[in-house]
């Protein structure tokens, strides 16, 4: 596979590989990423030696920020290969671990819920699905994986609020497996992704295809949510809030960025504004 140019991949470790999210400078996905995440399955999928991969950020403040949503509405297919993607991570053999540092939203949020287990800094870690504040709905897996970990009301409240979600809360929700202080992350991870890889990878894998059998939805599911982007993405509403962030720090490391949730409010749609004008 080609060296990429959204993560890093370390195969130094038998057994094990880790990737490392790098695109400065706040771990944007864009179409590249999807595309790469499809091209590193399939290399995954052809070492039959590997049973443990391990995702984790090379930015401490970002884990993955969003979606470039621009970019992904000139690539229409792009979902569909996300959802290919997530497909395959979360059916694959190899046990996926994601290592979480920093703000993990939108479908950053959505890939670790497709990793088999989170793991989260207790100091660090942000999570949120903030695309309601901008006149949209999840379209990569959140509103299927959500219910199926946290349940209906608490998947509920994180989808329509959009607001972020600390680490705490995160683990009591069931949302992550677990948090751990920030200068104990690391070697939980390592000592759990060597336990696992001193196994069997065939008795890994089948025992991850039972468990399989009740928590992972199907192609169908996801791509029910997939097909709602674009067109909610077309309609006045959506884009009435997304221009609202267009000057205010959007891709770069912000006040916005950092605290996502906190201005999603204030993004009413048009209807607002001409309330606000003429009560003024």
């Amino acid at each position: 596979m080609p060296h990429p140019s959204q993560f890093n991949i370390d195969r130094a470790s038998p057994g094990r590989w880790a990737i490392t999210f790098s695109n400065p400078p706040i771990n944007m996905f864009v179409p590249a990423t999807i595309d790469e995440l499809g091209a590193l399955m399939t290399d995954l999928e052809a070492d039959l030696s590997v049973k443990v991969i391990v995702f984790q950020s090379a930015n401490p403040e970002f884990y993955i920020a969003h979606l470039d949503v621009a970019k992904a509405a000139e690539r229409p297919e792009v979902l569909g290969l996300w959802r290919d993607f997530v497909l395959r991570l979360s059916s694959t053999p190899v046990v996926s671990i994601a290592k979480i540092r920093g703000r993990t939203r939108g479908i950053g949020n959505e890939f670790v819920l497709a990793c088999d287990m989170r793991f989260a800094s207790r100091q660090s870690a942000l999570f949120g699905q903030p695309e309601i504040g901008v006149g949209l709905v999840p379209g990569g897996g959140a509103l299927e994986w959500l219910p199926r970990l946290v349940g209906r009301s608490r998947a509920l409240e994180i989808v329509l609020s959009g607001d972020d979600f600390d680490a705490d809360i995160a683990e009591r929700y069931g949302w992550v497996n677990r948090t751990l202080d920030d200068g104990d992350l690391d070697s939980f991870v390592d000592t759990l992704a060597r336990r696992l890889a001193s196994f069997d990878r065939e008795t890994l894998a089948a025992a991850k295809a039972q468990v399989n059998r009740f928590g992972t939805p199907t192609a169908t599911e996801l791509q029910s949510s997939n097909d709602m982007i674009f067109s909610l993405l077309a309609g006045p509403s959506a884009k009435a809030r997304r221009a609202k962030i267009r000057n205010i720090g959007y891709g770069v490391r912000s006040d916005f960025e950092l605290n996502f949730g906190r201005y999603l409010p204030g993004f009413g749609g048009a209807d607002d504004d001409d309330r606000d004008a003429q009560a003024a």
